[in-house]
C-alpha cells in the first residue's frame, strides 16, 4: 500500500461538493488516513505551489487556494498516487474521462475542485506539510 495526497479545493467546498467527493473517494477503494478541514493562508499556499512561483499562473493559483475552505486528505490505496490522478482526471474538466471527479465537479481548469499528488516523493511532503504524523490513522 502507499499513499497520496489530496485537496477538494475552495470551489467544490463552496459549491456543496465535498460529501459527494469524499464518497466517490471510498467508493474508489481508498482509505482516508487523515482528513481535515481547513483555511490555507496565502502564506502557505505560496510556499506548497512555490514549485510553480515562475509559472503565469502562480499568483491567481495561490489566491485561489486561500479564498475559501478546503478539505485536505492523506490517502491510502495499492498504486495511491496513479490511482488518485485516474480518479481525479484531467486539469481541464473538458478532457477529462467520464466519471473523474473534475469531469463531474470542476468548473474549468483554474477551479477544478481538487489537487492530487504528482510522484510517491511528492505525496509524502504534501501530507507532511498539512498533518503531523500523530493525525494519521493506520
Amino acid at each position: 500500500m502507499s499513499r497520496t495526497f489530496a485537496i477538494i479545493k475552495p470551489d467544490a467546498v463552496q459549491n456543496g461538493h465535498a460529501g459527494a467527493i469524499l464518497a466517490h473517494i471510498q467508493k474508489a477503494g481508498f482509505k482516508v488516513l487523515g482528513m481535515k478541514l481547513t483555511q490555507v493562508s496565502m502564506p502557505q499556499a505560496q510556499r506548497f505551489y512555490e514549485v510553480h512561483a515562475q509559472r503565469p499562473f502562480y499568483g491567481e493559483l495561490t489566491e485561489f487556494m486561500s479564498s475559501g475552505p478546503s478539505v485536505v486528505l492523506a490517502l491510502e490505496a495499492e498504486g495511491a498516487v496513479q490511482k488518485w490522478r485516474d480518479t481525479i482526471g484531467a486539469t481541464d474538466p473538458a478532457e477529462a474521462a467520464d466519471g473523474t471527479i473534475r469531469k463531474r465537479f470542476a468548473e474549468s481548469k483554474g477551479r477544478n475542485a481538487v489537487h492530487g499528488s504528482d510522484s510517491d516523493e511528492n505525496a509524502e511532503i504534501e501530507i507532511a506539510f498539512f498533518f503531523a504524523g500523530t493525525e494519521l490513522v493506520g
